[in-house]
């Protein structure tokens, strides 16, 4: 199970750490699978963002980024985790909606 300690200082940034290293873990070929993301709701406050990348057939490669715990974690197509990434600098999630 992954268990890391990241610096992610843009959302660009976060997407693109979210994507590689699930390509990495799944061994996907990069920039072939789209990766989809949405906002996550608590409350009516946005509290995270699930990203999704869809792989080959109907398989599916997950990972949520937390802010209330500044942490992403990973899950495999069958919805067992994989790991988790503690984040010591994260964007905003205000930055999410631009």
């Amino acid at each position: 199970m992954l268990d890391r300690q990241q610096r992610l200082v843009d959302l660009d940034e976060l997407r693109n750490y979210v994507y590689q290293t699930l390509c990495d873990h799944h061994q996907l070929e990069p920039d072939v699978f789209p990766m989809t993301e949405r906002i996550l709701l608590r409350r009516g406050r946005a509290c995270g963002v699930f990203f999704c990348i869809h792989g080959p057939g109907t398989a599916v490669f997950t990972a949520v980024w937390e802010t209330d715990t500044s942490a992403i974690l990973f899950y495999g197509p069958r919805g067992d985790r994989l790991g988790k990434t503690r984040l010591y600098s994260a964007p905003t999630l205000e930055a999410v909606g631009n």
